[in-house]
């Protein structure tokens, strides 16, 4: 009985194991039984924490909204310059997505957005809190002349927001076989040096 872990300890260990396994099969090869082996207890015991299936996604997809924030304020220094604050948080996103291969496999999950209404609508809401930080960053940088003004600030945060989807689709089709954040952060400084000359 000591070594029996508190409701919430469990929680994060089921929720640690479904991310382990999404990015080991994918998000529709997971089961509870393998979650249930995978953490060491019976299936049931999978269910004694999260009633349904649909209720151990959301815990996954909460956890990855709650740490995407926070990595996202880590990287942002509140007194920092914006196009420094971009640089980071950018940096810090790719990071996370490679510190966390499960992510690009739920976010684009077809078979978990339609049989998962709330799920979908959790890593929306993930993805506008990211663009609306990019585009206060973006707008910031113009009014201190190093981003151009004759593109807006969504624009520029929406150019921002291809570069971690569109590298972290290549990063896994080639079985993540190059350095994610590394590679990120230099095509970044590529696409700010663009954006700084297109005056």
């Amino acid at each position: 009985m000591g070594n029996r872990k508190n409701s919430a300890d469990r929680k994060a260990e089921i929720v640690a194991a479904m991310l382990v396994l999404v990015a080991e099969l994918g998000p529709e090869c997971v089961t509870t039984q393998a979650v249930a082996s995978r953490v060491g207890i019976t299936q049931a015991g999978v269910f004694r924490h999260f009633p349904a299936k649909r209720d151990l996604w959301i815990a996954v997809a909460d956890w990855v909204v709650a740490e995407a924030r926070r990595r996202w304020d880590d990287a942002r220094a509140p007194e920092g310059h914006p196009l420094a604050g971009i640089k980071q948080v950018m940096k810090a996103h790719l990071q996370f997505i490679q510190d966390t291969p499960a992510i690009h496999s739920l976010i684009f999950s077809r078979e978990l957005h339609t049989q998962n209404e709330e799920l979908r609508q959790v890593f929306h809401s993930m993805a506008m809190n990211f663009h609306a930080l990019l585009t206060d960053l973006a707008s910031q940088a113009q009014a201190v002349g190093d981003l151009p003004g004759n593109v807006s600030p969504q624009e520029v945060a929406r150019l921002l927001l291809v570069l971690p989807s569109g590298l972290a689709t290549q990063w896994s089709l080639s079985g993540r076989s190059f350095n994610l954040a590394g590679e990120g952060e230099r095509l970044l400084e590529i696409l700010l040096d663009c954006l700084h000359k297109a005056r």
